[in-house]
């Protein structure tokens, strides 16, 4: 039978959307920061044991209809040639970044042999879950990666790759094709190993103009999604009036952040599926109030084509027992 994640992305009518969250594994939960003790964060997402067990704590806590590997989209960059850490209070720095236009020219090593671990990561959340719960992979989107390795850590503009793409537009698509093509090997490898879906996170994509995501963005998308035969999502920020660019990606489901209005969204994209898209914020309320406003998304996303999730990551701060009324909420839904 296939799994509740599969049904929405065929546009099935559901009692009730699966559910996830995004960043579901990771510091909000007291288990996960028991292990943070022992293990950098480097060292837990690259020690499949360590990063299965990181991966499967929300599991064990929420039950969600799908368990995403527990990775980094920066972990792309080892083949590439960067090196990159996080550092408190600030996130991940690029050690490395670049700082030429001959740095954009990026061969890049072997994918399957640098990134044994992902693929390893994959393979045991796949035999420890059961046939119901799907494995969602993941990688960052070419603008997002580039973008953070022109401007070495995040930002609230990204101005170093923009302005790479006003004085050097050849370096600019250039390393977009290198990550471009490192993605495309990256997603079938996750796909080999046993990914039930992949998401494609091009979360910054949102700060070019709608004229140069078209250009430089979306037949990039294009083919990287081509490339894989599992259910697929895109996922950027602050694309509200620019949707389309989402739905022409070629992802069976687009992922829709807080500041979309997700009844506009069905509308607009009519019957591509969607994904979102509760604002992350609402979870510091009282339970009773998270259960209301998740069950308010449901209502307004509708019966079918909907995935439901947070409209970007879950914050580390916020109460436990808030996720929990997140998932109750869905799992509670036509009850």
């Amino acid at each position: 039978m296939a799994t509740l994640f599969e049904q929405a992305v065929a546009g099935a009518q559901l009692d009730r959307p699966p559910v996830w969250m995004m960043r579901q594994a990771g510091r909000y939960l007291p288990e996960y920061r028991e292990i943070r003790e022992e293990y950098s964060f480097l060292e837990a997402i690259s020690t499949p044991e360590i990063a299965a067990e990181i991966s499967l704590q929300p599991y064990e806590r929420f039950q969600p209809d799908g368990i995403v590997m527990y990775s980094d989209i920066l972990t792309v960059l080892e083949p590439l040639g960067f090196d990159y850490h996080l550092e408190s209070g600030v996130g991940p720095v690029v050690n490395n970044p670049v700082d030429s236009v001959d740095d954009t020219h990026r061969p890049h090593g072997d994918v399957r042999e640098e990134l044994w671990y992902v693929g390893e990561l994959i393979e045991r959340l796949t035999e420890s879950l059961g046939p119901e719960t799907s494995v969602l992979g993941f990688a960052g989107g070419p603008f997002t990666l580039s973008a953070y390795v022109c401007e070495g850590q995040s930002s609230r503009s990204f101005m170093a790759l923009r302005r790479l793409r006003a004085q050097q537009p050849d370096a600019f698509e250039r390393l977009l094709d290198a990550f471009t093509e490192i993605l495309i090997e990256y997603v079938e490898y996750q796909e080999d190993a046993g990914a039930d879906v992949i998401q494609l996170f091009d979360t910054y994509a949102g700060l070019l103009s709608p004229a140069d995501y078209r250009e430089f963005i979306l037949p990039r998308h294009q083919r990287i999604f081509d490339a894989i035969d599992v259910p697929t999502i895109v996922f950027a920020r602050n694309m509200a009036g620019n949707l389309d660019l989402l739905a022409d990606s070629g992802a069976d489901v687009v992922g829709l952040d807080w500041t979309v209005d997700i009844e506009t969204a069905r509308d607009e994209l009519g019957d591509i599926p969607v994904q979102g898209n509760l604002d992350p914020a609402l979870l510091y309320g009282e339970p009773s109030e998270v259960k209301a406003r998740t069950k308010a998304v449901i209502e307004a996303a509708g019966d079918h084509g909907h995935i439901l999730n947070l409209g970007h990551g879950v914050d580390r701060n916020t109460p436990v027992e808030n996720v929990a009324a997140f998932f109750e909420a869905a799992q509670e839904y036509g009850n």
